[in-house]
């Protein structure tokens, strides 16, 4: 019995180790988001594109909304945890302090919600990524598999989705609503925007100037 669990382990082992190193030349074929999506809301719209068909408003619009130290970080960004950590113990909402590179571990390998497991194992894929994929792998995978909507997932089925073209067209305004509905995707509509939106909205084009691609 022991050699048989033994020999399962390795082969889990291997084809994650496998699937880590692949991912680094191909978009996942689905991810465990997706098919949740599939699932809840009877549809899977995407389309995987690469960096360069994205256009830069999309990414500086999602970096200037998400994570603007990116490029800085070895994926992690303490400060932000540590605000987050203090905010979600006085405040009446929950805020997230994880980077582009810990969302996207998340969204390719792991699933959503809230456990120690996860968590735990969300911060091993993420320092394996950084150091395996590098920074423009992982925003490439990140843009392409990001939930942006209701059974709506990446950078280009957003844009065909809310505005009817692509990514790479998007004004910066339209790149801006896109990036703002990130933290609640399924709550949040930018053709239906709260007040709270419309704040949000103004405030990631403020801040798409002081984002550098690189």
């Amino acid at each position: 019995m022991y050699k048989i669990i033994k020999k399962i382990f390795f082969i889990l082992l291997l084809a994650n180790i496998l699937f880590i190193f692949a991912g680094k030349f191909f978009d996942p074929p689905i991810t465990l988001t997706q098919l949740s999506g599939l699932v809840e809301f009877g549809r899977l719209k995407r389309d995987y594109i690469s960096s360069e068909e994205m256009g830069d408003n999309v990414k500086k619009a999602v970096i200037a909304s998400e994570d603007q130290l990116f490029f800085t970080h070895d994926g992690f960004d303490l400060k932000s945890i540590q605000k987050a950590i203090i905010h979600n113990k006085n405040g009446k909402t929950i805020r997230g302090g994880s980077t582009i590179s810990q969302q996207t571990a998340k969204n390719v390998f792991l699933w959503q919600g809230r456990s120690w497991l996860r968590k735990g194992l969300e911060t091993m894929y993420t320092f394996i990524i950084e150091k395996v994929w590098g920074k423009d792998v992982i925003l490439e995978r990140y843009l392409n598999s990001i939930e942006m909507g209701r059974g709506v997932f990446g950078v280009e089925a957003a844009a065909k989705y809310y505005f009817g073209k692509s990514s790479k067209d998007l004004t910066k305004s339209e790149a801006a609503w896109i990036a703002v509905v990130l933290p609640n995707p399924q709550k949040y509509d930018p053709k239906n925007p709260t007040p709270y939106l419309n704040k949000k909205h103004r405030w990631v084009m403020r801040q798409m100037g002081n984002v550098a691609l690189k």
